[in-house]
C-alpha cells in the first residue's frame, strides 16, 4: 500500500492496524516512496562480536598525534589553515 504524507498524519492509527496485521504500507511525497512502515519485530538473540573480523584494518598510525592544521580546528576559538 501507498499512501501520501497528508493522508497518512491524517490516518496514522488505521494505518498501524494495518501493519500490525502484517501489511507493509509506504509513505510517498508528490508520489516518491519516502519512508516504509513495517511491524517491529524484537531482535533474535544477543549480538555476537567478530562479524567484521578480517574485513577491516586498522593502521599502524591510528593513534598517532594529527597533523597541527587539523588538530588546531578542534581547538575552541581557533581555525585551522
Amino acid at each position: 500500500m501507498v499512501i501520501n504524507i497528508h493522508d497518512a498524519k491524517t490516518h496514522f492509527s488505521k494505518l498501524l492496524e494495518r501493519v500490525a496485521r502484517g501489511e507493509e504500507v509506504v509513505i510517498a511525497r508528490a508520489g516518491h516512496p519516502i519512508a516504509r512502515l513495517v511491524a517491529y519485530s524484537p531482535p533474535t538473540g544477543p549480538r555476537r562480536g567478530g562479524g567484521w573480523k578480517g574485513l577491516v584494518r586498522i593502521g599502524e598510525d591510528f593513534d598517532a598525534p594529527l597533523p597541527s592544521e587539523i588538530s588546531a580546528a578542534f581547538e575552541p576559538g581557533r581555525r585551522g589553515g
